[in-house]
């Protein structure tokens, strides 16, 4: 018997899209989507979570939530 799929999470809007190759983001979408990562780690989300939430990688998101 296999296991349901696992529920994901919806990226915020103002993050979609935004991880390109070759996208260079401005520095206040760089300081909100830091924001947004450490809002939703210190809320209690999952490294996994916080990824589908900003439309980046686990490990995309790992240096960010480790570095504050």
């Amino acid at each position: 018997m296999p296991y349901p799929s696992r529920p994901s999470l919806r990226p915020l809007p103002e993050f979609v899209g935004t991880a390109r190759t070759g996208t260079v983001l401005s520095a206040d979408l760089q300081a909100r989507l830091e924001a947004a990562v450490l809002k939703a780690y210190a809320e209690g989300f999952s490294v996994r979570q916080v990824g589908e939430l900003v439309d980046r990688s686990q490990t995309a998101v790992r240096p960010v939530s480790y570095t504050h």
